[in-house]
């Protein structure tokens, strides 16, 4: 399903025969098909995803964006282009994605998912969305193409406005999606008013919101606040932008997942792009037992 709901990893028989039916009764509830689908799993997998526009004619790609950093299969942080990409592989997942949405004339922006197998180099399709997505900025910022007026005037029955060759990458562009959630307590959600709000600025940085102080964050929705984006020169230049853009927001009244931001900035594996779509929810497990750790040491004083 959608947001990788229902997804189970299966290591032998007897696990398969006792995942099986709850999956399919999972996937009948929700959708009202128990059909599933089997696949291989990839160890150590990364999130990749190809930007393309389509008008029914001619496919462009925006190169790719990487999405690795996920919290219960959900992206949090979200990069362009990818830090560990060959040369060689790019152009063979950006030539994957064309060839997969010219064949059924595709119309608009999209994106096509993939996941990399970063030790043999091997990429593996998981799916397109037909649709604008959360982490198009990145892409905009590298490219300075305006995804959401190409889309717009697609849909009006325009031709795509530019040609492949004027799309190249230029620098490196990082977004974190700032939820309402406590990150220090299981990610319990956080509705409330927003008493102040501060937004970073400054060459290189975005924030895209419809937040406001004296807003009411309601608990029946997404807890999406907003999306704080950098570019930079470089990987090195747009994670120190980002590190200077995390410390000037605030954003009161309720808990965000700003200071979770703060940390992975901070930290060395992904400083140095070392990580994967299963390292997130491992390190945030590292750290919980840290804290009991550290709590049982302060009770026992």
């Amino acid at each position: 399903g959608g947001g990788g709901r229902g997804i189970r990893i299966i290591n032998s028989a007897e696990e398969f025969a006792h995942q099986f039916p709850q999956a399919s009764a999972e996937a009948s509830a929700a959708f009202g098909d128990g059909g599933l689908y089997l696949e291989k799993v990839i160890d150590q997998a990364r999130h990749i995803e190809v930007q393309v526009l389509g008008d029914g004619q001619r496919v462009l790609h925006c190169f790719e964006r990487e999405c690795s950093l996920q919290r219960r299969r959900q992206k949090i942080w979200e990069e362009a282009p990818s830090a560990v990409l060959p040369e060689r592989v790019r152009k063979a997942m950006c030539a994957a994605a064309v060839s997969l949405a010219k064949s059924v004339h595709y119309q608009g922006a999209g994106t096509l998912e993939f996941l990399y197998d970063e030790a043999s180099e091997n990429f593996y399709f998981i799916e397109m969305n037909t649709r604008i997505q959360v982490e198009h900025p990145v892409t905009e910022m590298i490219t300075g193409i305006d995804l959401v007026r190409e889309m717009i005037s697609i849909a009006s029955g325009k031709p795509i406005s530019i040609e492949q060759d004027d799309i190249n990458i230029k620098g490196h562009a990082i977004e974190c999606r700032i939820n309402a959630g406590d990150p220090d307590n299981q990610f319990f959600p956080s509705p409330g008013i927003v008493e102040e709000l501060h937004v970073p600025g400054g060459p290189g940085v975005r924030f895209d919101s419809a937040l406001y102080a004296g807003h009411s964050v309601p608990p029946y929705y997404d807890s999406l606040l907003g999306k704080l984006i950098v570019w930079g020169e470089d990987r090195n230049t747009a994670l120190a932008r980002l590190r200077g853009a995390l410390s000037e927001l605030i954003i009161s009244g309720v808990h965000t997942t700003t200071s979770l931001h703060q940390s992975l900035a901070m930290d060395d594996e992904v400083v140095n792009a070392r990580y994967d779509t299963q390292f997130l929810e491992n390190w945030l497990d590292a750290r919980q037992t840290t804290a009991n750790e550290q709590n049982r040491e302060v009770a026992n004083r």
